[in-house]
């Protein structure tokens, strides 16, 4: 070379050069997260962004047997999620109605019953709103692995704007491959259609076939073959949620002194659900001194 350096001392000088470079590059590039063990958990929360499970170690969730006020609509969404588990036909389910009755509380406390009577056979994954559209997605991963998966999604509603629904429905129960068998969806919603009314009326007013256009926007709800409707309570009802939370806790005071703050609670509040009464109890529970264990 011109300036008397062989080419093997070059090539000797630039090797090392280029490993500390690729070496580099690598810590710095992307982490490709491994790939979740589906029968790993009995939850997981699934990452949208990523396309992956992530299990829950630990559920937030309520026993079944603390549920009141809603009898008739626990035994039916058990009896469904029971039969998916073993693997029999069963519906997809829409919780919709009053807010703080119960809807999500349900879902998971179902799930936990069901998953105690047959271990290891039923997963519950939660999909958030924002990840409805990777849903596809989902239900590719899990067709065909000998599991049950409950997929949960809570809150679920669609905007004006929001023209996601349309994928959904074809998701449920449409497209050339169907529904995977072993895989069903529950959602809760405050809206029994998924749309708020004023967005219904507006089709009602631009679309050249009003009835068409709001049909073709309700078809969804129509996907869900189970509803189940929740409605706010009486004031027995609520404080016969309170009644069971105390004896579950032990929290020991008197009952008519409970029972007049308890319905001064739901006063100020101007409303009586389940999560009311679990708030005046968390509050009860505070000044009593006493923690409320799972």
């Amino acid at each position: 070379m011109a300036d008397g350096t062989s080419p093997q001392m070059t090539l000797e000088h630039l090797l090392p050069m280029l490993d500390r470079i690729a070496r580099a590059l690598e810590a710095n590039g992307p982490v490709n997260e491994p790939s979740t063990d589906p029968f790993g958990s009995e939850a997981f929360v699934w990452m949208g962004e990523n396309e992956r499970l992530s299990p829950v170690a630990d559920v937030s969730r309520v026993d079944i047997e603390l549920l009141h006020g809603i009898d008739r609509l626990r035994d039916t969404l058990l009896e469904n999620t029971m039969r998916f588990a073993q693997g029999l036909p069963a519906n997809n389910a829409l919780l919709w109605g009053a807010r703080g009755m119960g809807k999500s509380s349900l879902v998971k406390a179902v799930h936990a019953h069901v998953a105690d009577q047959h271990a290891g056979r039923l997963a519950l994954v939660e999909i958030h709103r924002e990840d409805i559209s990777s849903l596809p997605k989902l239900m590719s991963q899990l067709r065909g692995i000998d599991r049950q998966f409950l997929i949960f999604c809570d809150d679920l509603s669609f905007d004006q704007a929001d023209t996601s629904y349309k994928s959904l429905k074809a998701v449920l129960e449409g497209g050339i491959e169907g529904r995977p068998t072993n895989v069903l969806f529950y959602a809760t919603s405050n809206r029994r259609h998924l749309m708020p009314r004023d967005m219904m009326d507006n089709e009602r007013q631009r679309a050249i076939n009003p009835t068409e256009a709001v049909e073709e926007m309700v078809s969804l709800s129509d996907r869900f073959g189970l509803w189940l409707g929740f409605h706010h309570c009486s004031q027995d009802e609520y404080l016969e949620m309170i009644r069971a939370y105390c004896e579950r806790y032990g929290l020991d005071a008197p009952w008519t002194e409970i029972r007049a703050q308890a319905i001064e609670w739901t006063n100020t509040r101007g409303s009586r659900s389940g999560r009311v009464a679990w708030q005046f109890v968390q509050d009860l529970a505070g000044r009593l001194g006493k923690r409320l264990e799972n």
